[in-house]
């Protein structure tokens, strides 16, 4: 009998490798991928990590006053979650105890209006 665990595994890598490649610049000069029809931009700034959330026409921004976010961060071989602060008018902000390293691997996971989101991003 087949277990389902290693293509799951596979199915996994596959969809965070697709994400990481479609991956464009946005207006703030970050990493810009879609979920769910929203396009999210990450920038990475020293410390500061700011996530910008778009309605489905790539343009308005979508409200994140009353919502909650987080992102698990994987850098330097290990593993912390950052509490994400809504800022208006469409961005969930995030502090860390060091600036992030080359090719640290970054997900966002947010709940905003109708939507939980999660995105994948690959620092440069």
């Amino acid at each position: 009998m087949l277990r389902s665990e290693p293509i799951a595994l596979a199915l996994v890598c596959v969809a965070f490798a697709a994400t990481a490649q479609s991956a464009t610049k946005g207006e703030n000069g970050g990493d810009v991928v879609v979920m769910e029809g929203h396009p999210i931009e990450f920038v990475s700034k020293g410390q500061e990590i700011i996530f910008y959330i778009l309605e489905d026409d790539g343009k308005s921004p979508t409200p994140t006053k009353g919502f909650s976010a987080r992102a698990v961060i994987q850098d330097g071989g290990k593993t912390s979650a950052v509490n994400l602060s809504p800022s208006e008018p469409n961005m969930f902000v995030g502090h860390l105890p060091t600036p992030l390293g080359s090719k640290a691997r970054v997900v966002l996971s947010a709940k905003i209006p109708g939507h939980t989101l999660q995105a994948r991003f690959t620092t440069d």
